[in-house]
């Protein structure tokens, strides 16, 4: 990564080839620093201090596996902000590592935007291992179900070893507990040879309290502004060129070292900068420059709350140059049409038009009123390709954040199930599974932490408590730091036991095939897609795809009655339909079904 000229210096400690090894810590305005190991015989390795308070050295007194801290002021000493392992947690000292990795990926070029195909896991429940091996144990039945990049939940170094990941407080250390830095590699060359992009979801709107030593080496947060989850990063205050940096090389630290296909960054709702030269715009140039020198094709996908497209513009046309992002209400509109939930933020939703609009335009709110808001809310997103949208119906948050943790297969029937997968893989968007909803897994995913301070503990129950309260839910609450709860959401992987889940599993598979090999499935322009109006008694709706000399028509029967079919559809040819024989061969369509229609010489 040293060719990227435009940045400061790389954070950390790296071995050379030589045998000598580089030092590096920001710590602006520290009157001394320096690097001491831990041990019988710790060493002292004074740093110097250099342009924009980088202090820096090079020694042939380090090797991997060595341990130590940063020594500030003759005074305290703390493990290294950049650090890639802590083998003793948040509080123990950093480890000097062996960053070397023999890839066996080098024809490996990355996936487009649109082939991609995401199935979001959280590392420690996805197997009974807990580890990056475990995922890597899995890859054949990741491939046979025919998803094209799995996303993991962030895997930097929290507190203990059950976590979602967003309050990790060590952003480059891979958490010791999945396999750490070489287990994430093999990891990834272990996907790339199955064929499978690796998508990493980072944090860069705030950092965990709990082992969180940033604050002692400078000016990483800034008072200017707060975030619901803590302290604003200082992107855009008095040194933040430092801080800046620190983030900057991180994201190169994944998409380069690790050779991580995307990002997918989280909340950038809550990253907080106002200076000309906006941190998301930085980080869209530097990945810019990272393909342009590696020719691998690296993705950035962002969760935004805003709906605002600018994130996702072109930088040329006054954007800030990201690839996609998540549409949170794609999820919410199809949610509360199958559930009937109205609560909480579904309140702006509950009507078929709604899922009409999110099918059609994407954003259901761009400039129209929002009554869970109270104000008109949202810009349209004129001209953009659907491609650049992330829906799904289940995900890590609109999952983890109910009371129970319950998924759509604790209220659903298998039939309900089946239309929420097609209105996501047959969307014209980019679909997200959540690890375990293609085949109706039914344990939950419950939000969990395994924090050692009390009062930390306490303040996180309370918060999920008053969360809760919000959406005027009602029942016993689990509690986060009970292991048990951890254990009740590892996924049992029934698929191979249960007809059923065996079924649904090969649902997922027909209509992924479908997505993949149908030239209209392959075509993301706005004029692609036409969504008929509905009618919210019948609760049909009817999309047509065109493109690449293909057209099909899929109709949505969102009723819990048998619906006549549309009269254009009497003439068309099934390609799919979980509809009866019954029905579909007299022109209905049974209830909660989809069809897809080809239309023939178009």
């Amino acid at each position: 990564m040293e060719h990227y000229t435009i940045y400061h210096p790389r954070p950390g400690v790296f071995l050379r080839n030589d045998g000598l090894a580089d030092i590096t810590v920001w710590a602006p305005e520290a009157a001394a620093v320096a690097l001491v190991t831990a041990g019988e015989q710790p060493l002292t390795i004074p740093l110097e201090k250099g342009e924009w308070g980088y202090w820096r050295a090079t020694t042939h007194q380090l090797a991997a596996g060595d341990r130590y801290r940063f020594l500030l002021n003759n005074k305290e000493a703390f493990p290294d902000p950049a650090s890639v392992a802590q083998p003793e947690g948040v509080h123990g000292p950093s480890e000097v590592a062996d960053r070397q990795f023999a890839w066996t990926d080098d024809n490996w070029k990355g996936l487009p935007l649109e082939d991609l195909i995401i199935y979001e896991l959280h590392t420690g429940a996805f197997s009974a291992a807990h580890t990056f091996e475990g995922i890597i144990e899995q890859l054949p039945y990741l491939q046979q179900l025919g998803i094209t990049a799995i996303e993991l939940m962030p895997v930097n170094q929290f507190p203990g070893n059950r976590n979602w990941g967003y309050d990790g407080v060590y952003v480059y250390a891979v958490h010791g507990f999945y396999g750490g830095l070489a287990g994430l590699k093999r990891l990834v060359n272990a996907a790339h040879a199955a064929g499978i992009a690796v998508i990493l979801d980072v944090v860069y709107n705030h950092l965990g309290p709990d082992g969180n030593y940033l604050e002692q080496y400078g000016p990483y947060f800034t008072g200017k502004y707060k975030t619901p989850w803590g302290k604003a990063l200082n992107f855009d205050d008095a040194w933040c060129d430092g801080v800046r940096n620190y983030f900057l090389q991180n994201v190169l630290f994944w998409l380069d070292e690790c050779r991580i296909d995307g990002l997918r960054l989280d909340a950038v709702h809550a990253i907080w900068d106002f200076g000309a030269h906006h941190i998301i715009q930085q980080i869209s140039e530097a990945v810019k420059e990272l393909e342009e020198a590696t020719g691998r094709t690296k993705i950035l996908i962002a969760e935004i709350d805003l709906n605002n497209p600018r994130y996702i513009q072109d930088i040329a046309e006054g954007g800030y140059g990201l690839q996609g992002q998540w549409s949170d209400e794609f999820h919410h509109a199809l949610h509360s049409v199958l559930t009937g939930e109205v609560n909480g933020y579904y309140e702006d939703f509950g009507r078929l038009q709604h899922l009409e609009k999110a099918f059609r335009d994407t954003y259901v709110y761009d400039g129209n009123y929002s009554p869970h808001r109270k104000r008109t809310f949202g810009l349209p997103v004129t001209g953009l390709p659907y491609s650049k949208f992330v829906v799904f119906s289940q995900n890590h948050d609109q999952i983890g954040n109910r009371l129970l943790g319950d998924r759509l297969s604790a209220s659903l029937s298998e039939q309900q199930l089946k239309l929420a997968a097609a209105a996501v893989l047959l969307s014209p968007h980019l679909p997200l599974l959540f690890m375990g909803e293609e085949y109706g897994e039914k344990n939950p995913f419950l939000f969990f932490v395994h924090h050692e301070n009390d009062d930390l503990i306490e303040v996180v129950r309370r918060s999920r408590r008053e969360e809760f309260a919000y959406f005027q839910f009602e029942g016993d609450f689990p509690d986060p730091q009970s292991e048990t709860v951890f254990e009740s959401c590892i996924l049992t992987h029934s698929c191979g036991r249960d007809e059923a889940a065996a079924d649904m599993f090969r649902w997922y598979q027909q209509l992924i095939q479908l997505r993949k090999t149908r030239p209209a499935m392959r075509c993301f322009e706005r004029d692609s897609v036409q969504v008929w109006p509905v009618n919210e008694e019948e609760k049909l709706l009817l999309v047509e795809r065109t493109g690449n000399g293909d057209a099909l028509v899929i109709v949505f029967n969102f009723s819990n009655e048998i619906r006549p079919l549309p009269d254009i559809c009497h003439s068309l040819d099934y390609v799919v339909t979980t509809s009866v024989k019954e029905d579909y061969s007299t022109h209905h369509i049974s209830p909660f079904a989809v069809s897809v229609f080809e239309k023939k010489n178009s």
